[in-house]
């Protein structure tokens, strides 16, 4: 209840205790008016009426001294309630029902300069009229008529909409509207002239970092011929020399030099692309492609790395699946060598399985989904979150087991996104990961042929390696969905065994090495039992699949993975041969041997060993390296010395040739995998003997500030960054020498000086 309405009411409340009053006045004149009449009858009744009319009037002045008391209180609540509105920042207004103005402070009057006219009653348009007509308020370009009704359209809309004027003098006041039950309207205007301002600084601000982002992003991305051509020329220039005659060291010298450029050129490649990314100049050509070849091409490129692994590469492409599709295949091969790559590189055992599948989204559109899956290991799921960011890789900085810039995801990610695509991954820790992409690409053929000649149901075919490997798995699989009936065994002999028993296959597909013995030999068997189903040679090295395949004994022979068009090609021409012959003869043994070289016994050299005179031992040297390219250069810093040199790839592996190798000198990399090398020294010197300290260096690329005392606190002597220098290494292994070890050099050579 406002102040007006208990006003109100108090003023009824005391004109009924007036009325009442008077009311009583007339009932004691009348009173009085029956006693003069009926004295001696009613004299008793005078004093009981006098008694009550001075308890009536009793009452009356304590209702008056109430209202006294009520009406000041109201007074005082009033002043308290306008004194704590006044202090009161920000203007407030209250308005009626019927729109006009009850009461307002002075923050809410300055808005209109104190007007005299702004006063109690002044209704909400004549204020509007006001502002607009004295130029109050800057409507900009608006004509008054117009903003007049938008501002009456909202003060009648439900919920009234918060809105921001501005003011002849620059103040911007958001004006907060709010109707009560009774209909009533309380206004509350905010000064944000300060908000604002500071919005606008943030927006400049944000604008010149965005500026200057775009700058730095498009001279990166124009760079491209500066830093690829030196780049290339490297590369290209070594690639020459390699092929010119020279020995065994000069030869390593190169390749070194090639594979850190080919890695550098890789890293410029990554940078440059993302800069593109960020400068908006990554543009996309589409055209016709091969995508199962382009894949293919990418496995050709990490089989060396997986192969010296042992992983297995495995490819199941969709039998259906169209092979040529409109898209750009420069990019598409971008994010195949990113996300196959990885697999590789952070896979140690196991193998890693591309899988291509698609499903027609319109007439001879298809929505391709590809996965890559790995035995490798894994990724946290609170990195999983952010793995596509840029610059973030699996592990931490400082505790790295694999090189790179962390960009090659992002870019995968920013391409996958512009091609209208989706890209995933599922992971867990310790347990593999797979990384998926989903792009919709027009077909450039129709489906996929299927292989001529092959009826379902009328071509049986015989497998021969284990069921347990992917490779016969996926074979198998695609076989019987061509309609072969596909009869599987895991050994040679079981092979025979099934050949003199049962139906004879028109083809036979054989993995170049089983557990009884090697493809080739059970294929030259079954010729020489008389067998001439068609015979296929399953081969995981293309040199070993050229070599096969003038045998003989074999028809064909498919590299895995296995081409679809290799396959189909095979099938076609496999499938045109007449029904295979039954075996006429069977060797007595059933299979060839497998050879049986029973290696010879070495006997020791009776002849006594001649004694030479006791020298000092070598000085024994242990260099803590994860990068094989820095442990080459490291050895070949130290080759002119006479030492006893080990290298531990880990910071583990270092603590453990601590114990067994008990080095004099120590050089320990900072950042290695497992463990790095602080943590590593402080378990060294945690192993050592009591008085016992063997000098350890330290040798790292970090020499920002606070790197060197936070690194010799960890219980390192002292500090060597990198690029090594081959006077300072020599100099620590000269130093550190102990008494009890014969001299590395007696002398420095002049090249080290």
């Amino acid at each position: 209840m406002n102040i007006t309405e208990r006003l109100a009411a108090e003023r009824r409340g005391r004109l009924a205790a007036e009325r009442l009053l008077e009311l009583k006045s007339r009932e004691l004149f009348e009173a009085n008016r029956k006693l003069s009449q009926h004295a001696l009858e009613l004299s008793g009744q005078i004093v009981e009426q006098r008694e009550e009319a001075a308890e009536l009037k009793d009452r009356n002045v304590r209702a008056e001294a109430d209202l006294r008391r009520a009406e000041a209180q109201v007074g005082i609540v009033e002043r308290r309630l306008w004194d704590s509105v006044e202090t009161i920042a920000d203007g407030f207004a209250v308005f009626d029902a019927q729109d006009r103005l009850i009461a307002a402070n002075r923050a809410w009057l300055s808005l209109f300069d104190h007007a005299d006219l702004i006063q109690p009653g002044l209704s909400y348009l004549e204020l509007l009229r006001f502002a607009t007509e004295q130029g109050i308020v800057d409507i900009g370009d608006a004509a008054p008529s117009e903003w007049i009704g938008a501002m009456l359209d909202r003060w009648d809309a439900v919920p009234v909409s918060e809105v921001t004027v501005k003011l002849w003098n620059g103040r911007h006041y958001r004006m907060l509207d709010r109707r009560s039950r009774d209909g009533d309207m309380v206004c509350l205007a905010l000064d944000v002239t300060a908000t604002i301002a500071r919005e606008a600084e943030l927006r400049e601000a944000r604008a010149r970092a965005e500026a200057a982002s775009r700058a730095k992003s498009a001279f990166l991305a124009n760079m491209s011929h500066e830093l690829r051509t030196p780049m290339n020329g490297v590369v290209a220039m070594t690639d020459l020399l390699l092929e010119g005659d020279m020995d065994e060291e000069q030869r390593l010298y190169l390749r070194t030099i090639r594979s850190s450029g080919d890695a550098l050129l890789a890293i410029i490649n990554d940078v440059l692309d993302f800069s593109r990314i960020e400068a908006d100049q990554m543009a996309f050509r589409p055209e016709s492609f091969d995508m199962e070849r382009m894949l293919h091409e990418v496995l050709t490129l990490v089989a060396p790395l997986a192969r010296e692994k042992g992983l297995d590469l495995h490819v199941d492409y969709d039998l259906f699946l169209p092979t040529r599709l409109i898209g750009d295949p420069g990019r598409i091969r971008q994010v195949l060598t990113n996300l196959i790559g990885n697999a590789v590189k952070f896979t140690d055992e196991g193998h890693v399985l591309i899988r291509v599948v698609g499903m027609e989204a319109a007439d001879n559109t298809w929505q391709i989904h590809l996965t890559v899956e790995d035995t490798g290991i894994g990724i946290d799921p609170d990195m999983q979150e952010h793995i596509f960011a840029s610059f973030a890789q699996v592990e931490q900085d400082r505790n790295r087991s694999f090189e790179g810039t962390g960009l090659g995801l992002a870019i995968s990610r920013e391409i996958v996104a512009r091609m209208g695509g989706q890209i995933w991954v599922e992971s867990e820790k310790g347990k593999g990961a797979c990384f998926g992409f989903r792009v919709t690409l027009p077909g450039a053929e129709q489906r996929h042929p299927a292989p001529r000649g092959l009826n379902p149901g009328e071509v049986r075919a015989m497998m021969v390696g284990s069921g347990e490997d992917l490779d016969q798995v996926i074979l198998s699989r695609q076989l019987r969905q061509l309609g072969l009936e596909v009869r599987q065994v895991d050994t040679g002999a079981k092979a025979m065994q099934a050949l003199r028993t049962e139906a004879l296959p028109q083809i036979v597909l054989i993995d170049e090495r089983l557990p009884d013995l090697l493809g080739l030999d059970l294929a030259a068997a079954m010729r020489e039992a008389g067998l001439h189903s068609a015979t296929v040679l399953l081969c995981a090295d293309p040199h070993h699949a050229a070599a096969t395949a003038g045998q003989e004994s074999v028809d064909a022979t498919l590299v895995r993975p296995i081409l679809r068009s290799a396959l189909f090609d095979t099938l076609t021409r496999l499938a045109a041969r007449q029904e295979p012959s039954p075996i006429t003869h069977v060797p007595p043994s059933g299979l060839p041997a497998a050879g049986s070289n029973t290696p010879g016994k070495t006997q020791a050299d009776p002849g006594a060993t001649p004694l030479h005179p006791v020298q000092p031992p070598r000085m024994r040297v242990l260099a803590a390296e994860d990068n094989r390219t820095n442990q080459f250069v490291f050895r070949k810093i130290v080759k002119e010395l006479d030492i006893d040199l080990a290298f531990a790839g880990t910071g583990r592996e270092a603590v453990d040739l601590f114990r067994s190798f008990a080095p004099d000198l120590v050089f320990m990399d900072i950042s290695m995998p497992e463990m790095d090398g602080k943590e590593a020294t402080r378990r060294i010197r945690a192993q050592e003997a009591a008085g016992t300290r063997i000098p350890i260096i330290a040798l790292t690329a970090h020499a920002l500030a606070g790197d060197r005392e936070e690194i010799l606190a960890a219980g390192l002597d002292s500090y060597l960054t990198k690029p090594l220098r081959k006077s300072e290494i020599v100099e620590a292994i000269l130093a550190g020498c102990p008494e009890s070890c014969r001299p590395p050099l007696e002398a420095l050579p002049a090249a080290v000086e």
